[in-house]
């Protein structure tokens, strides 16, 4: 799963970079979506030492990383990220650039953030679509866009921070749109063939409760001009994957996804740990996630309720998680801490 690092020194992927995504290929992983890239836009980032996905420097430091994870025999989608309203003036390198949004939101009914104009909305459809390009030819297997978690995207589906009153915000639809701009955008530079993966989520950093689709019906709604416009795969983020999307199913959210639809989905979420992400202190009592078991992802999966499985901090504690559970050994694994996003191993 893709794991924001912050180990990108001028925004380049290192060789520690490259090292570090080789180990998981080497340990197993079949398909790797790195930490988050920002595209070529003026405010698409809103954290220090990310890596950015444009500029012959930062892309030749990834094509480092694509040789590295292809010499284990891996696969690799760079996750291309515009942090919207997330950013704030003063992350370097852009400084005083404020975060863009649909309607100046970052948190509902707080004007804090410059409102995209369409020329901004032009702006970042071709900055994804120029990423995309990029990591066809420097020879990624597939991109994945940041859709998720409260960032840019989201926040024009979320109606909570998108009030426009143009083509753009209102109905479900609208609140798409810009979504689908980037994705057609995207498939027209990549081609027929070359995967495309969306990710996203009903939680909001903002607000845990949010919910985009609050029954089957509208999830259906929402998720099909996405796919008209040309997703391949949902990732469908959760806190916790074993929890349950709607009433009177067990099904989770990469589950219904694939019902509804009959698309490709991975899902993610705590999977081999006991505690979520967020919920997780940084010290103290608690500090720690402890290894948790699999059986109940594995019933879910042999069922058929999603494709792929996201692994995020136990593959940070486990280079070779995939590995070890699939050799049984499972009281190998180590504990996820905090600590260990200190440094790249």
């Amino acid at each position: 799963a893709p794991m924001t690092r912050n180990h990108s020194p001028d925004n380049i992927p290192s060789e520690a970079s490259a090292a570090y995504y080789r180990r998981r290929a080497a340990g197993g992983v079949g398909l790797i979506i790195t930490e988050g890239t920002c595209p070529n836009h003026i405010a698409a980032s809103g954290y220090p030492d990310v890596p950015y996905f444009h500029g012959e420097e930062r892309l030749a430091g990834w094509k480092a990383v694509v040789d590295a994870v292809h010499a284990e025999g891996g696969k690799i989608a760079p996750q291309l990220w515009h942090c919207g309203g997330m950013r704030k003036r003063g992350v370097m390198p852009e400084g005083d650039v404020d975060g863009y949004t649909p309607s100046g939101m970052n948190v509902p009914g707080k004007v804090t953030r410059h409102v995209m104009t369409q020329q901004d909305i032009d702006d970042v459809v071709r900055a994804f679509a120029e990423g995309a390009r990029d990591a066809q030819r420097l020879g990624f297997d597939a991109v994945e866009i940041h859709g998720a978690h409260g960032y840019l995207i989201d926040q024009f589906f979320w109606e909570g921070t998108n009030q426009r009153t143009d083509g753009y915000g209102g109905s479900m639809a609208a609140r798409g749109r810009f979504a689908v701009e980037v994705i057609e955008a995207c498939r027209a530079e990549v081609g027929p063939d070359f995967p495309l993966i969306l990710r996203w989520s009903q939680w909001k950093q903002q607000d845990f409760t949010a919910r985009l689709a609050s029954t089957p019906q509208l999830l259906e709604a929402f998720l099909q001009p996405l796919i008209d416009a040309g997703v391949d795969a949902f990732h469908c983020s959760q806190r916790r994957f074993w929890e349950p999307e709607f009433d009177d199913s067990d099904m989770n959210l990469a589950g219904w996804v694939k019902k509804l639809t009959g698309m490709p989905t991975i899902t993610v979420g705590s999977v081999s740990l006991d505690q979520d992400f967020v919920s997780q202190p940084s010290e103290g009592d608690g500090a720690t996630s402890e290894p948790a078991s699999i059986d109940r992802l594995l019933e879910m999966m042999d069922r058929g309720d999603f494709d792929l499985v996201a692994v995020g901090r136990a593959l940070i504690a486990n280079p070779d998680w995939p590995k070890v559970v699939r050799s049984g050994d499972t009281a190998d694994l180590q504990p996820y801490n905090k600590d260990l996003l200190a440094e790249l191993a």
